[in-house]
């Protein structure tokens, strides 16, 4: 079965093939991944009662880190696809690598939820946004933005940025999906959800960084 990357049937068909073949919730969301928005994902351990999935008794990271002996399911793999996959890997978190489609810009959730409001209230254009349970904020910006950051917050004024306690994250990272389960300590989940534009062709970290960089810096005041 296949479908359109980026229209809205594409989602209808992922749903209902989910309903008639009896897939799981996890294959689907990871083909809404691969198909409509073009991201590679990547099978992630799990965590329970402390121990983690990957085997290793010394892991410094339960829960929360890619499986190294999984392979990546690519940007437009199917549902089909993504099912045959999967099913290797029964239960492993959804993870994205960080630095192809898009970078990251992270900040504490309660300022990120105060910025992410702000910006819409001004019209500035947004792209997904997520909240782990360790009570961290993820916005995807176009790619770049990671090594660009400390300039940019210099430029803006910033003189001190590592005092507003925001992250770039590029390439060599990966941040854990909705509705993955994280490090053992709950889901993951959408402060914004990903939409065709957005999650494409996400924002320039300027448009965001202004904004962000005042509400951390007010909200550790």
């Amino acid at each position: 079965m296949g479908f359109t990357i980026g229209s809205s049937r594409g989602i209808r068909d992922i749903r209902s093939g989910s309903r008639r073949r009896g897939r799981t919730a996890e294959c689907t969301a990871v083909a809404e991944f691969t198909g409509l928005w073009g991201w590679d994902v990547v099978p992630g351990a799990r965590a329970a009662a402390g121990a983690c999935s990957c085997g290793h008794p010394d892991c410094r990271t339960p829960g929360a880190h890619p499986l190294d002996f999984a392979p990546e399911v690519p940007a437009g793999a199917t549902l089909d696809q993504v099912t045959e996959s999967w099913g290797e890997f029964p239960g492993a978190s959804a993870m994205l690598p960080v630095g192809r489609m898009f970078d990251v810009i992270e900040v504490a959730e309660p300022a990120g939820r105060r910025a992410l409001a702000r910006l819409e209230r001004m019209g500035l254009p947004v792209g997904p946004v997520t909240a782990s349970p360790e009570g961290r904020a993820h916005f995807f910006v176009a790619p770049g933005a990671a090594t660009e950051l400390q300039e940019l917050l210099y430029r803006m004024g910033w003189d001190d940025p590592t005092s507003l306690d925001l992250h770039g994250l590029g390439p060599g990272t990966y941040i854990t999906a909705p509705p993955s389960d994280r490090g053992g300590l709950g889901p993951v989940r959408w402060l914004r959800s990903p939409e065709l534009d957005s999650a494409t062709r996400p924002p320039e970290a300027r448009l965001l960084l202004g904004t962000l960089a005042y509400v951390a810096h007010r909200s550790r005041a």
